[in-house]
């Protein structure tokens, strides 16, 4: 929808709508009436559906300065008040099943792409492959590898027209078929006879804070609000002063602010500032995390699918094959369906949405989703770049 004849075009009045829906999602899944509704579709999935239809049917605009800010700031924000609770030896001991879930996923992007190639190439435009090598870069890393393998390969902006298309529809709704899925993790677990031992110690982490938490004074949420912003607009400006790592790009601005805020927040989970957990830091650290889903939804048109079918039947193979091989290799190690979904947003969702399904799946557990999604940016270039050479050698490029 157009952001002149969407019915909220004002760029604060979209924020009040989205933080309306997600508002009144949670108000009611707090509600015993829909208790059985909420637990059998997370809250999650209409923060993130919800303004997906509202851009459908013309609410909200697919574009807006909004979610540039809330892109922009939100993530920060979120990951800044996640990091300074996180539990550092609660991660270290997922760190092998994390690591090879994610490089499943990066694999199954790899040889999806050449697949879906294969099967619908000669039904697409001659230099298509260009295009889908572009599509492997924002799929294992985001969107600043996407562009480094736009430029590697020489892709005009014809060409990425319908790759953004793809990436949008398809990226997104993968997302919002991992959300879903989330209610299904027991099952699946018990399913695969997977370990959840380390998410039990979790469980029973999270159920003691609990236990010690206390009503927020306004001094600490004033301390909160101060702790967040200050380090999200500090952790943006040193990192637009940083030199960009690679040719194509590796590490850019963009990814330099996400690792400082990390790193900050890491350092900070060893000092007393991790008490600010007594008083609810993460759960504010999760409301804005939420309200940056609600963002990404609205920008997810589904009228767009009419806008490049072929494209969008090679990117569902694709996702298709990435699945497959995550499944081969959870079952073949016994891995939790929470590794199985991180692996899969790690690569094609990045840092922006990795950490929110991470923490749908297990809240303690959302900066596992970061931290993976981070190694995908580091890795992500070099895959991507294999897999565009791949393409290219199936189109005679």
């Amino acid at each position: 929808m157009d952001a002149t004849t969407a019915v909220f075009t004002d760029p604060m009045a979209v924020f009040a709508y989205l933080a309306g829906v997600l508002g009144l999602v949670f108000w009611l899944s707090s509600l015993p009436r829909f208790a059985k509704l909420f637990e059998l579709t997370p809250p999650v999935i209409y923060a993130y559906f919800i303004p997906t239809l509202s851009t459908t049917f013309g609410i909200t605009p697919s574009a807006s300065p909004t979610y540039d800010w809330m892109g922009r700031y939100l993530l920060p924000v979120a990951l800044v008040l996640l990091m300074v609770t996180v539990d550092v030896r609660g991660i270290l001991e997922l760190g092998r099943v994390a690591l090879v879930m994610m490089l499943a996923g990066t694999a199954g992007i790899v040889i999806g792409g050449p697949v879906a190639y294969l099967v619908f190439g000669g039904f697409l435009p001659e230099d298509a492959w260009k295009g889908l090598a572009a599509l492997s870069g924002s799929w294992i890393g985001g969107t600043a590898n996407m562009m480094a393998i736009a430029g590697s390969v020489e892709l005009d902006q014809a060409g990425l027209g319908p790759i953004i298309v793809v990436d949008t529809v398809v990226g997104y709704g993968w997302m919002g078929v991992l959300l879903f899925m989330s209610g299904w993790q027991a099952r699946f677990d018990r399913w695969n006879r997977a370990d959840t031992t380390v998410f039990e110690e979790a469980d029973r982490r999270i159920a003691e804070t609990a236990a010690t938490r206390r009503p927020i004074e306004l001094w600490q949420l004033a301390a909160l609000i101060g702790l967040a912003f200050g380090a999200a607009v500090a952790s943006i400006a040193v990192g637009q002063r940083l030199p960009a790592v690679g040719t194509p790009t590796i590490i850019s601005p963009t990814t330099w602010a996400v690792l400082i805020v990390v790193t900050g927040g890491l350092l900070l989970s060893f000092t007393p500032v991790r008490r600010l957990e007594d008083v609810g830091a993460s759960r504010l650290g999760y409301a804005a995390l939420y309200l940056l889903l609600t963002s990404i939804g609205a920008q997810a048109d589904m009228r767009a699918v009419l806008a490049a079918p072929l494209y969008l039947a090679a990117g569902v193979l694709w996702i298709a094959v990435h699945v497959a091989v995550l499944l081969i290799v959870a079952r073949l190690i016994r891995a939790p369906l929470f590794f199985f979904a991180t692996g899969s947003m790690a690569n094609i969702g990045g840092a922006a949405s990795a950490p929110v399904v991470a923490g749908v799946y297990n809240p303690a557990m959302a900066p596992v989703g970061l931290l993976m999604a981070v190694a995908g940016y580091v890795l992500g270039i070099y895959a991507a770049l294999g897999c565009a050479a791949i393409l290219g050698w199936m189109a005679g490029g």
